[in-house]
């Protein structure tokens, strides 16, 4: 239980510091200072985008945002001046000196809200964007396990698991043990091999009547979904492995199979081969310069991560960073306190 308060505690402590900071950059960037950490632009990403639903139990809250924030983001972008491209045209707009900013709007994973609730926002603005989808979610062979596992923690109060030392019953009665174990899990994942982690997640899930794979089947849109989203002008698909690994700790082949593959899964919906990736999870643990060289060589001309900042002139274009807008936070000036770049200059202070 100690642990469980722990973890609830430290959850509080670092979204109230988020917000402080953010509040801080808000305050900076409308006095005008630091105007340079704008850079050139931004790239904003997103992951599901759906009308607020209450949970007991929500650890992945900061995946989602409301399609009325979206407006206000959008709305709020617009009010500061930024003009809003595609993400395919980004080198051209990074070389242009002449023009003001530029925002890029992009979703990873291909959820079927993306096409139900974010499309017909980005359709009212007329703003181009950007759904990065991985194959095994389009096919429904491979699992989300933070979805999986929030299900799963939100369904019992006790369950056994390995984590490699031996069967464990884990007790996640209250709101705080469950967050507990959601953190151990993810780490569990993120430093085994994570086809058999997320293999045994879905294992232990079946035993309490949970199906990972009826869940990617339930929130990811399948192939006929995706070509009914690409049926906007404003939508494009970029590629997202097959399996959703972090490919920096894929193998050298491995990696190269899983991004190639995905290009060719994309190219097999939109009849052409996507220009874009982005590579799972996006943090430096799961991104590496070889990773960098890998899409370069296969012909993508921009990759993503989850890095947060702006996009300078001279931004790499294998390791762009991006922005998150993030659940806990959907204010207008936070927006703005985001794009400002602000806050990520602060952080590197």
């Amino acid at each position: 239980m100690a642990g469980g308060i722990t973890a609830g505690i430290k959850t509080k402590v670092r979204r109230a510091a988020i917000s402080g900071g953010l509040e801080l950059a808000s305050g900076l960037g409308r006095a005008g200072l630091m105007p340079d950490a704008r850079g050139r632009g931004a790239i904003f990403t997103l992951h599901h985008v759906r009308p607020r639903a209450v949970r007991d139990f929500d650890p992945n809250a900061h995946l989602e945002i409301t399609p009325e924030f979206l407006d206000t983001a959008i709305v709020q972008l617009k009010r500061d001046g930024y003009r809003f491209i595609a993400l395919d045209d980004l080198p051209k707009a990074l070389a242009d000196r002449d023009r003001g900013p530029f925002a890029c709007f992009t979703l990873d994973d291909g959820y079927r809200n993306n096409l139900d609730h974010a499309l017909p926002v980005f359709a009212r603005h007329e703003v181009p964007f950007t759904v990065f989808v991985a194959g095994g979610f389009v096919d429904c062979t491979h699992t989300l396990w933070w979805e999986t596992l929030a299900d799963l923690l939100s369904a019992t109060s006790r369950f056994r698991f390995d984590f490699g030392g031996g069967m464990e019953t884990l007790d996640t009665e209250s709101a705080a043990e469950k967050q507990a174990i959601f953190g151990r899990m993810a780490d569990y994942i993120h430093r085994r091999d994570e086809s058999a982690a997320v293999a045994a997640l879905n294992a232990a899930a079946l035993e309490h009547g949970i199906d990972a794979l009826a869940i990617t089947e339930a929130l990811t849109l399948d192939e006929a979904g995706l070509r009914r989203l690409i049926g906007s002008p404003l939508a494009s698909l970029g590629a997202h492995t097959i399996s959703h690994r972090a490919v920096a700790r894929l193998g050298d082949e491995q990696a190269a199979r899983e991004i190639e593959a995905s290009a060719a899964r994309v190219e097999a919906i939109t009849g052409k081969r996507p220009r874009s990736f982005a590579y799972p999870y996006g943090d430096r643990p799961a991104v590496s310069p070889r990773d960098h060289r890998l899409v370069a060589d296969l012909g993508f001309t921009v990759a993503v991560t989850t890095m947060p900042g702006t996009l300078a002139a001279a931004a790499p274009p294998q390791a762009l960073p991006r922005i998150s807008l993030n659940g806990h936070f959907q204010r207008a000036r936070y927006v703005s306190a985001l794009a400002s770049g602000i806050p990520f200059r602060l952080a590197r202070s």
